[in-house]
């Protein structure tokens, strides 16, 4: 017997929680996204896939369970979304922290950590990241996956800012005040044109869960 919820629909496609025997699962189904979107949904979903097998054996991320042309299911983290937990113990960022050099080191930059719904306090306190669809991978890790890996950790110190301020070091500090040139030129520059064509032209937000959901996998 399989239970399934649906969790979002959009352009993209549609993510569900499904819960049979095994436990509960998160498939991502881009045959469901809008057709003249579907070729960007799917890349989206292969760039998640890349990146899950790269941190595959992580405690923290999504397991990939596996992938073929339209669909993606990975395993399910049982949490709270950080905009709904506001986290305030100092373990937690540290922890936070942890993960995140784990990730790199592994060759991945997730890219999308400014969005809170993407950071989870789970069920035992500890953190957890999802959504890794616009994550990149990097085997040499060069300069430019160094410039990246730098904006996850500018954007996971701006959280610890919002929560817990009193906890940034001093070094932390300059971090938050030195965004990259490429940063700089993305706010100035690309964002508005981005927020403009999604929200307006194609009605779509990637503020997933931010709103109506707290509980994410």
């Amino acid at each position: 017997m399989q239970d399934k919820e649906l969790l979002k629909k959009d352009l993209f496609g549609e993510v569900w929680r499904i819960t049979d025997s095994g436990g509960p699962m998160i498939l991502r189904d881009t045959g469901a996204a809008r057709w003249w979107l579907a070729w960007l949904a799917r890349k989206l979903m292969r760039r998640e896939a890349r990146a899950l097998v790269a941190v595959d054996g992580i405690t923290g991320v999504p397991q990939l369970l596996r992938n073929d042309r339209t669909t993606l299911y990975r395993s399910f983290l049982s949490g709270i979304a950080m905009y709904e937990a506001r986290p305030t113990e100092p373990r937690f960022f540290n922890d936070a922290a942890r993960l995140l050099r784990r990730i790199h080191r592994a060759g991945v930059v997730h890219n999308d950590l400014a969005k809170e719904p993407n950071i989870l306090v789970c069920d035992d306190g500890s953190p957890g990241f999802v959504d890794f669809q616009l994550a990149s991978l990097s085997a040499s890790r060069g300069r430019f996956f160094r410039a990246a890996a730098r904006e996850d950790i500018r954007h996971l110190l701006k959280h610890k800012r919002t929560y817990r301020p009193d906890l940034l070091t001093k070094r932390e500090q300059a971090i938050l005040n030195s965004p990259s040139l490429a940063s700089r030129a993305w706010k100035a520059l690309v964002k508005p044109v981005y927020i403009f064509v999604t929200r307006t032209l194609i009605g779509w937000s990637d503020r997933e869960g931010s709103a109506d959901r707290g509980r994410r996998g």
